[in-house]
């Protein structure tokens, strides 16, 4: 009896995992502009993900903010990615514990609604 009962109880006695839960973006937000954020559970052994992506073409400068949930191998990651047209150097930052990747994004001082509507235009033509 003894043989069944203990495997039972120490599988009983081990912590429950409880999901993590982090927010991820509607789309990919283009500062000054704040992404449209909800919560989101996690797969198993992922942790939250803020990112942010650094586009300039001659004297037009785009960031771009992503938020959502990711494989830890991935957090510390610099590369490039190409989108809208422009080469885009990006930055993985992590963190896990509960919609820890909240914060606002930081505004860009020398964005204006002026620049988006162009940026907004020249990807139309």
């Amino acid at each position: 009896m003894w043989k069944l009962v203990c495997p039972l109880l120490l599988l009983c006695s081990l912590p429950a995992v409880d999901p993590l839960f982090c927010y991820t973006c509607v789309f990919p937000a283009i500062s000054p502009l704040d992404c449209i954020r909800f919560p989101l559970k996690c797969p198993p052994a992922q942790v939250c993900l803020s990112s942010r992506a650094v586009g300039q073409k001659g004297d037009l400068r785009v960031v771009l903010y992503e938020k959502s949930c990711i494989l830890p191998s991935l957090c510390g990651v610099r590369g490039e990615k190409y989108t809208m047209g422009l080469n885009f150097t990006f930055t993985n930052e992590c963190c896990n514990t509960h919609l820890c990747n909240g914060a606002e994004t930081p505004a860009t001082p020398y964005w204006t609604v002026t620049l988006l509507t162009l940026l907004i235009s020249y990807m139309i033509w």
